[in-house]
């Protein structure tokens, strides 16, 4: 305890004797003392500085005069001593403790100061070496915290002393690298950078740099260093060109390299390669990089770098200058304009489309075009207070802030008598019904009528000759009582039994389908054309069958062409065929057929059990549905998963772990392309653009197809032996939009590593960054009981690649790069049909089957059901629009009048085609709405339900990403949308408004979308309060008065649905979004609880699937659980007219964890429904070793007040209470 003591008083001396010689040396300052007695007191203080910590903090504390009184001496003192005193006193200030005693010491004024110090001494001949050391150390030190350094320097004149000096001196090591140190603040400033380089700043860095050496390293790596500053400026990047130096970095990097072998000079290396990333920031800086060769050069050193991970900042610099060099090369396609051509029934006058139009042919061609403009460089710096101001005035400038325009304000739109046209669509509301039965309230079981139950059977390839023409053709043979006999079956039973690994590529898949799988039989048929099937095998091909138990699948097969089947000409068709895409037939030869036919039978086949099975897939039906759905391409071609249907796999699937490097390592095969051009193969293996190009074949090359509803691939070029660089289509009437993708392959082998290039993406960055992985549907599973799509792939990066197109095809965007999905997948089995997609497909024909079943299903006497056409699209496909609710109890006056006043929940769906959740989640939502729960009666009893369940039709139809046939995002089209090009929008809006105009507002208007850049549910909503929060206008905010329930049903969401995460959601409206379906249903129609719900792509980061990616089954559950969440926003919103029975809601949410196992099968970058987002991750689609941060915007941060948080806090409680 004592010796604590003692430590006290020694410190309190301490501190004590600076606060006094401080003092002292203040009082000395204003009485003009002697100048040995202000030397003996900076002695002290300088003494004090440099033995005790304490002594340091308490000169820079708050409040203290220590440091005014320190700079007033400086200031004023003539004393050389005296002067150097302080200069040292300040170096130990500021040598410690950090940034902060440097930003205190500027805040104080030193930096003027000290300038001043220096011009002063530079007059004396020759200069006092020991003051110009300190004072260029000290300054080197603050002037980064100073943000008008620059212009002080400039002002001042310390450029030019700073720089002669380091000419007159630059072999004085002790002197020169304090120069250098400031040459190097001084160049962050553009201006003082081309200054400096007239005076020839940049020669005197290459006196200064050279080969290896062992000595003056220091002062190597700080010239390295000023010079990748200097040359950020154009101007000095050129001169440094013009003088050969780009040669000489190389040189000099290449000797480094060499010499340095325990890489204890790892910094001079990346100084030096800094300097070449700033010289080929300009077009001739990359020219003279790529005569110089050296992009070889990097090549060869970053490889032989790979070894010691230490080294890794120098691979990545190598590679980002790699990349950046890479010559800009435009896409192999005659035009970035969609392969499919639409004609409009109105051309734009302005827009995207108005350009399209009337751009030249020549615009695809794509130049170098990003730099070079001779007086940017001489433009005055733009001086800013604080650099956080940029990030908030950027951050927030989409924000709307106007409060006219926030507050909501009912538009009429139309007249009352042009909204009558809707009328029909609204019988709900006039309906007496006198002539219906109105007598059940039990559940009728929900059967699926009009097939009967059975086994699917697989349709089988076999050849038979066409009748007609002569000519052989592959077409589907149906053997109608043939099926595996003995040993053989068993087998086949024991191999559909195996479950699917989480990664299809291992061996044990492969060796294990030999078993059940003959070689010779195993083939790839170039087309099925579904024939005419005698009615007795219809009935087994009845795939929506469907028993509690699970679904029985029957694998049937034959090589040998059926004499009961009708000739291939014959097709379900009129006027034309509808194909299967290419089918791998598989099982096993019977010895003889007229044994197999006599003494087997369907119902003997042998059976495999699948869990769920799908109870709205029917592929009759499926066909039946297509022969009606009109694409622009007239496709003819059915995909093996939309005929057979999809149903969730039975093991969890986690978001992927990407291994170390493995960008770089893409990369550097990217650029092996142009070092060993012999190496590349460059064979076009398919090409929508060209229909005479041959499909290969040889059997090691792959073959594609994508001619077939939703399908999206263009062209495709082999690269290496397995790999193949893939080209998406552009949505039609645009030559942009590329993500979505759905394509079908063909002729693999086991056992082979296939990467596949998907070269012209445009979103700066994507999920599949941090662990989405794409899908993949094999047909040998499907056939074996495995009908479903997996998350597949490994090596997985996304990252900017060298395509780019001019600034004209752009929009007006400079140096517009694409971005490459490259992804490798090992297939499991030999000759396969996989079919690969961005996200779960749902196609346009998969809707209507599913609506079809879903109306014969029914029961209509408990469930209210109606399926309209709101109208037709551009290329003449209805557009359906779904009434779902109760029937009423009676006819009684009563119950029809509470039947009418139910409220109205207004759900739309798909407007962006490439958003395939947004299809799974309505789905969920539509089959929870049809069952028979005691809760889904409830719902139906609550409310009545208007849905549009797909926007965008044409889009979906045809394979589109984000626009319609009209070539614009639908999303933006809410506020005046065009009947003529926009008619599901307009007859949506016209929903809407019929229903303000009868004073029938919905109480809910919900656009299920989905998020490529995000993880997790969430929604957008629209709030006064917390937009004008986002702009930092507190006052404002305070007094707008506002009613919170908009939050309340994603606060139930968070509470019930394990996928959907509050803290992601916004309710901020932005200017960009003022257009879209959310906004304008709030702000026009007047609905408060307007919102878009997004649904992840990937997976998520929270709740019970943290760490998992999403299914089919999660987003289906999602659906349902917005309906439960719908039931407990009654009851709070009309809790005195709605009890719902105690033990009800409680009993919610295991009904859906029961029930709601799936039971069947957006985007230009400047243009989208995403808000920039901040995610903790560590990798780029820009950059190695620079990550890209993005902005956090409108990302649910507000706070409401206390009153508003107690009220929305009792009201999600109450949703928990029984």
């Amino acid at each position: 305890m004592s010796k604590l003591k003692v430590v006290g008083e020694k410190s309190l001396t301490n501190s004590s004797r600076v606060v006094g010689l401080l003092a002292q040396l203040e009082k000395i300052n204003t009485d003009s003392a002697e100048s040995d007695t202000v030397r003996y007191v900076t002695s002290k203080i300088l003494h004090l500085a440099q033995s005790q910590e304490k002594t340091r903090r308490e000169m820079t504390t708050k409040g203290s005069t220590g440091m005014e009184v320190l700079l007033s001496t400086l200031e004023n003192t003539k004393d050389l001593q005296t002067i150097l005193n302080i200069l040292s006193i300040l170096v130990e200030l500021v040598s410690s403790g950090g940034g902060r005693r440097a930003s205190f010491l500027v805040a104080k004024g030193g930096s003027q100061i000290l300038l001043q110090l220096l011009m002063n001494a530079s007059k004396e001949s020759p200069p006092h070496e020991e003051l110009m050391v300190q004072t260029h150390s000290i300054l080197a030190k603050i002037g980064p915290k100073d943000k008008k350094f620059g212009v002080k320097a400039r002002v001042t004149g310390a450029l030019t002393v700073t720089l002669n000096l380091v000419k007159q001196h630059f072999q004085n090591f002790r002197l020169a690298l304090p120069c250098l140190q400031l040459l190097r603040v001084y160049s962050t400033n553009s201006v003082n950078s081309v200054s400096l380089g007239k005076n020839g700043v940049v020669e005197l860095m290459f006196k200064i740099i050279g080969p290896f050496s062992k000595k003056n390293s220091s002062l190597m790596k700080v010239a390295l260093d000023t010079l990748a500053a200097l040359l950020k400026s154009k101007t000095n990047a050129r001169r440094a060109v013009d003088r050969g130096y780009v040669q000489v970095l190389l040189t000099v990097y290449v000797d480094w390299h060499r010499h340095d072998n325990r890489h204890r000079n790892m910094l001079i290396r990346k100084g030096i390669l800094q300097s070449l990333k700033s010289v080929t920031n300009i077009k001739l800086g990359r020219k003279a990089f790529i005569e110089a060769n050296g992009m070889k050069i990097l090549y060869n050193t970053s490889q032989e770098c790979l070894a010691v991970r230490t080294l890794d900042p120098l691979v990545n610099t190598s590679s980002l200058i790699m990349r950046k060099c890479f010559p800009k090369n435009r896409l192999p396609l005659p035009t970035i304009k969609s392969s499919f051509h639409f004609q409009l029934p109105v051309i734009p006058v302005t827009g995207p489309v108005a350009q399209l139009y009337s751009l030249p042919p020549e615009v695809d061609d794509v130049g170098d075009e990003s730099d070079d403009n001779d007086d940017a460089d001489l433009e005055a710096e733009n001086e800013v207070e604080n650099e956080d101001d940029l990030d908030q005035n950027f951050k927030n400038d989409d924000i709307e802030t106007d409060i006219n325009k926030l507050k909501p304000q009912q538009v009429p739109g139309r007249t009352i008598e042009e909204l009558k046209m809707y009328e029909h669509l609204f019988p709900e509301l006039v309906d007496d019904f006198q002539d219906f039965e109105l007598i059940s309230k039990e559940p009728k079981p929900f059967v699926f009528e009009g097939k009967v139950r059975g086994p699917i059977v697989v349709p089988t390839a076999g050849e038979e000759a066409c009748g007609n023409s002569g000519s052989v053709k592959k077409g589907v043979v149906m053997k109608e009582k043939v099926s595996p006999k003995g040993e053989e079956a068993k087998e086949d039973v024991k191999s559909s039994d195996r479950t699917l690994p989480q990664q299809p590529g291992g061996q044990n898949r492969s060796a294990s389908s030999a078993h059940s799988f003959s070689s010779d039989i195993v083939r790839a048929l170039d087309r099925i054309t579904l024939q005419n099937i005698p009615a007795q095998a219809v009935s087994g091909l009845a795939a929506g069958a469907k028993k509690d138990c699970g679904l029985p699948l029957t694998v049937l097969s034959c090589t040998k062409p059926c004499p009961h089947m009708t000739a291939c000409g014959s097709t379900l068709f009129e006027g034309r065929t509808v194909h299967l895409g290419k089918l791998c037939c598989t099982g096993v030869e019977t010895e003889d057929d007229e044994d197999s036919e006599s003494n087997s039978s369907v119902e003997q086949a042998p059976t495999v059990e699948v869990p769920d099975g799908p109870a709205l897939h029917d592929p009759d039906l499926y066909i039946e549905v297509v022969k009606n759905t009109k694409s622009v391409p007239e496709y003819s071609e059915v995909a093996y998963p939309d005929y057979f249907g999809h149903i969730p796999p039975p093991f969890k699937e986690p978001i992927l772990e990407r291994p170390y490097g493995v960008q770089r390592t893409k990369i550097a095969q990217d650029i092996e392309r142009l070092i060993h051009q012999n190496d590349i193969i460059d064979r076009v293996v398919y090409d929508l653009d060209n229909p005479s190009c041959a499909t290969p074949e040889e059997g090691d090359i792959l073959k594609f197809n994508s001619k077939f509803e939703s399908g999206n691939l263009r062209k495709v070029i082999q690269i290496r032996k397995s790999e193949y660089d893939l080209i998406l289509n552009s949505d039609i009437n645009s030559n942009h939009y590329h993500q979505w993708f759905y394509f079908e392959v063909s002729g693999m082998r086991p056992g082979i590593a296939y990467r596949f290039n998907i070269i012209n993406c445009e979103k700066s960055n994507s999920q599949f960054n941090y662990g989405m992985q794409p899908l993949m549907y094999s047909v040998q599973e499907a056939l074996n009981a495995r009908p479903w799509w997996i998350r597949v792939g490994t090596d997985i990066c996304y990252y900017k690649n060298h395509f780019s197109r001019s600034s004209v095809a752009a929009g007006g965007q400079k140096g517009k790069s694409y971005y490459t999905i490259t992804f490798t997948v090992n297939f499991p089995h030999k000759d396969d049909v996989c079919y690969f997609a961005y996200h779960y497909p749902y196609t346009y024909s998969a809707l209507q089957m599913h609506l079809q079943k879903l109306e014969s299903a029914h029961n209509p006497q408990q469930v209210y059901f109606r399926k309209d056409v709101l109208c037709e699209t551009l290329s003449g496909n209805s557009c359906p629009l779904v009434t779902i609710t109760a029937m009423p109890e009676s006819s009684s006056y009563e119950h029809i009048c509470q039947f009418r006043n139910r409220p109205y929940i207004f759900l739309s769906a798909r407007v962006h085609p490439g958003e395939t959740n947004s299809s799974w989640v309505m789905k969920g939502t539509l089959e929870y709405l049809m069952s028979n729960s005691p809760t889904a009666q409830s719902l139906r009893e609550a409310y009545i339900f208007k849905i549009v369940p797909m926007l965008n039709p044409d889009g979906v139809i045809n394979g589109n990403h984000r626009c319609s046939l009209s070539g614009e995002d639908l999303n933006r089209q809410w506020q005046s949308p065009n009947p003529d090009l926009h008619p599901t929008i307009y007859h949506a809006k016209g929903l809407l408004q019929y229903l303000a105009a009868v004073k029938r507002l919905p109480l809910v208007y919900c656009d299920y979308h989905g998020h490529s850049r995000k993880k997790n549910v969430f929604m957008y909503g629209c709030s006064i309060k917390e937009t004008v929060w986002h702009t930092h206008d507190n006052a404002a905010s305070c007094d707008v008065v506002e009613d919170m329930g908009y939050r309340t049903l994603p606060k139930i969401l968070s509470h019930i649905a394990p996928a959907f995460c509050m803290s992601s959601c916004s309710f901020v409206v932005e200017k960009s979004k003022e257009s879209t379906a959310r906004v304008v249903v709030w702000r026009e129609i007047g609905v408060q609880r307007s919102y878009t719900m997004e649904s992840t792509l990937c997976g998520c980061d929270q709740g019970r699937y943290k760490g998992l990616q999403i299914g089919t089954r999660e987003l289906e559950e999602m659906g349902a659980k917005f309906c439960v969440g719908l039931l407990r926003l009654k009851r709070l919103t009309s809790p005195l007219e709605y009890n719902l029975p105690s033990n009800m809601l409680d009993f919610e949410n295991d009904l859906i964890d029961s029930s709601c196992k799936v039971t069947s099968p957006t985007t230009y970058v400047l243009d989208e429904d995403e808000p920039r987002f901040l995610e903790e991750v560590d990798y780029s689609a820009e950059s190695n070793d620079e990550l890209e941060v993005e902005l956090v915007e409108n990302t649910g941060d507000y706070e409401p007040s206390a009153q508003e948080e107690a009220l929305s806090d009792s009201e999600v409680s109450r949703t928990n209470l029984p």
